[in-house]
């Protein structure tokens, strides 16, 4: 855990923006593998942890906006529970860790959610995504499961989104040390990328070094020679040489800060001058927006951006034609480049996203695009100083796609279709880092991992 007074003073930041009623904020409960004694590992809510930083399961955490006072209900281990799993904090002893004075029994919360129900209080909570919280939330608030979520509070939802999007120097230190592990997980896979190794080692391979760093993967590796399929958690494949190894992975922190890092390496350490090609395109879009990206920054014209660059690299190789411009504005690139720049990375590797990614990524000045490809953008809005992002463009060509497009001539002003048959089985390469927003420009989290065409083939070669 921090230290108390980030945990007291993020939730006294709290009932400055919620100044009535009771913010209900459960933890998770543990959820049975198979059957009730074998259970999944255990991964705490995030905005739970971000208020009051237990990792243990089965606490719910209230807060009086109101009065100001703080309550966590949880249970203590007993005997039974110590001779399995040994002696565990009380409750009282996280209440020294977090700041919150009034401690009791889980089932106590039952009682107070009535009394506060009776009075007429406002009872604040977020979405809930778990079947066993909104037993739980259905039984206090006696709303049906089925309709908790068609009775959130907007209110707490924008405030937590507000306070989590900026990101501390004690969470940018645990991003980074997320980010060290996944320097060793991915260049760990690039030396792994060799005729005859089979996708599902390097996976368990990269799996086992986030384990080992202290916390779980940060999301399922996506990893595959067929880097077109933007998310393929299907590791079947002996790659061979000429092929092309995408690999997107993350490792959690002890105290679950994501990473989420995209390499690409070709198999046997050198690209081909088709792959180079492509390959330098999408670095040349990443690379770009790292250097313009910046506080008061729409993360929307960092994607447009990336866009363009991506467009007349692909014109200079005579996959697209005509004004460039026009091309984006009208979406011909989203043919190779179907999906956003990027999001924000935190407490989850797509932060906040359960919250509502409308309410994370747009605003007011900034509504969602309903244009293939640019509908996908996660986060669209003006970048502030301590927001995390991801910045991942990348090129693809996938077939069905392909086909889909060249049958309805779509965009064929700025699609030279004879030529893209060349380029029907490539795959795909995409290429991601995580960096801070800062008043001036933004930083590179993390230890650099290796992404230029050299770089990357002397590590797959060494």
């Amino acid at each position: 855990m921090f230290n108390k007074d980030i945990y007291t003073l993020r939730r006294k930041k709290l009932i400055s923006i919620i100044k009535d009623g009771i913010i209900l904020i459960p933890g998770n409960k543990d959820v049975a593998f198979n059957y009730p004694a074998n259970i999944y590992t255990f991964r705490q809510d995030s905005s739970f942890l971000y208020f009051f930083g237990v990792k243990e399961p089965n606490v719910i955490g209230i807060i009086d906006a109101n009065s100001g006072e703080e309550y966590m209900f949880g249970d203590d281990v007993g005997i039974d529970d110590i001779i399995w799993m040994g002696e565990l904090p009380t409750m009282k002893d996280y209440s020294e860790k977090n700041g919150v004075k009034n401690t009791d029994a889980l089932a106590k919360v039952v009682d107070f959610i009535k009394k506060a129900l009776k009075q007429g209080r406002k009872i604040h909570f977020m979405p809930v995504y778990r079947g066993e919280t909104k037993l739980q939330l259905q039984e206090l608030l006696g709303i049906p499961a089925n309709e908790l979520n068609n009775n959130v509070s907007d209110e707490l939802i924008r405030a937590v989104v507000k306070l989590r999007a900026i990101k501390d120097k004690f969470e940018i230190e645990d991003i980074e040390r997320s980010i060290d592990v996944a320097y060793k997980m991915h260049t760990t896979a690039m030396k792994m990328a060799h005729t005859g190794v089979s996708e599902q080692e390097i996976c368990g391979t990269m799996e086992g070094i986030a384990l080992s760093g202290g916390g779980p993967v940060s999301f399922p590796v996506i990893l595959s020679v067929n880097g077109q399929i933007l998310h393929n958690h299907h590791h079947n494949n002996i790659l061979k040489q000429g092929d092309l190894l995408l690999a997107d992975a993350g490792a959690e922190s002890s105290m679950h800060y994501c990473s989420d890092i995209t390499r690409v390496s070709p198999v046997g350490g050198k690209f081909s001058s088709k792959q180079k090609d492509i390959y330098e395109a999408v670095l040349d879009a990443n690379v770009e927006v790292i250097k313009n990206s910046k506080a008061g920054i729409a993360y929307k014209e960092m994607h447009l951006l990336s866009a363009k660059i991506i467009a007349q690299r692909l014109k200079s190789i005579g996959l697209m034609k005509g004004n460039i411009d026009d091309a984006v504005t009208q979406g011909a690139h989203a043919l190779f480049y179907p999906h956003g720049l990027g999001h924000m990375l935190g407490l989850d590797v797509h932060d906040m996203e359960g919250l509502g990614e409308n309410i994370v990524g747009y605003n007011n000045e900034y509504k969602r695009s309903d244009q293939f490809g640019l509908a996908y953008l996660r986060m669209a809005r003006k970048l502030e100083e301590g927001f995390v992002m991801t910045v991942e463009p990348g090129i693809y060509f996938i077939p069905a796609l392909i086909d889909i497009w060249k049958n309805d001539k779509k965009h064929s002003d700025f699609i030279n279709y004879d030529k893209l048959e060349e380029y029907r089985d490539f795959g795909g390469i995409r290429i991601e880092d995580d960096i801070l927003i800062t008043k001036d420009g933004c930083k590179l989290l993390g230890k650099p991992i290796p992404k230029t065409v050299k770089d990357v083939e002397d590590m797959v070669r060494g």
